[in-house]
Order: structure tokens, then C-alpha cells, then sequence
């Protein structure tokens, strides 16, 4: 369903979303117009869903990144679910998997202070494995 051309249209919106159509067509051998055709049959198949930007968490004021593999306590996840829901601040993803855990969440917090307090909370719906990401 992809040609080499719509491949290396997306590694160059995946490098800059916000690159100029003209300036996308150049880079992958098309006109502007031509460009931003095959971009707009990219996004009516589904395979570019969006558009976002990526934030410096520490820049943000969170230095602390971490994972966190969570085993539930009961086969009843609602509990869990809205602890989550209700500490979206700190939630980068909230993944369901299976394998290790039921759930892997991706956090981040100001300090250690505000990450102890958050896994206190979370241990009353779930056992969980802390991780923390040294270097990106």
C-alpha cells in the first residue's frame, strides 16, 4: 500500500510535523502540490492519525521519569482506574499489557517527595514495580 515515496514522507513529518508542503515535496523528490496530496491520502487511510508536539518534562519542571508495572489487586480494575484518572498530572500513558503486570504506566513527577506520595496512594489499589529512567 506504500511506496518508498510515502515512506520517506512520513520519516520526514515524524523528523518535523510542522515542515511547509513545499519544503516536504523538495526533500522527498515532489512538488508542493504533489506533496501534499499523497499527506492528505496518508491521513483519509488512517496511517498519519495526527499531529503533536513533544515537551521537555524537565524544562516543565518534572525531572523525574518513570515506569511503573502495576498488578492489580483484584479482577476489578475500577478502583485503579480512577486513582489514575484522578492523578492525570503525573500520567504520560496508562498502557493495559500482558505479560509482567496488567498495566504499564508512564509517569512524571516534580520530586521525589511528590513520587513516594503518589506510590503510598497507588499501593491502595495495586501492588506496582518502580522503574526510573536515568538518560533518554
Amino acid at each position: 500500500m506504500l511506496d518508498n515515496t510515502d515512506r520517506r514522507i512520513l520519516v520526514v513529518l515524524s523528523e518535523n510535523s510542522r515542515i511547509t508542503m513545499k519544503e516536504l515535496g523538495e526533500k522527498v523528490h515532489l512538488t508542493g502540490q504533489a506533496a501534499a496530496a499523497r499527506v492528505e491520502k496518508l491521513e483519509d487511510h488512517g496511517i498519519i492519525e495526527g499531529y503533536t508536539i513533544k515537551l521537555n518534562q524537565a524544562k516543565l519542571g518534572y525531572s523525574i521519569h518513570a515506569f511503573i508495572n502495576i498488578y492489580t489487586q483484584s479482577p476489578d480494575h475500577r478502583p485503579y482506574l480512577t486513582y489514575i484518572k484522578e492523578q492525570a498530572e503525573y500520567i504520560i500513558n496508562n498502557y493495559k499489557i500482558s505479560g509482567d503486570g496488567c498495566y504499564l504506566l508512564e509517569c512524571k513527577f516534580p520530586s521525589n517527595e511528590r513520587l513516594d506520595q503518589f506510590l503510598i496512594d497507588l499501593n491502595k489499589h495495586a501492588n506496582y514495580k518502580l522503574t526510573i529512567v536515568i538518560n533518554k
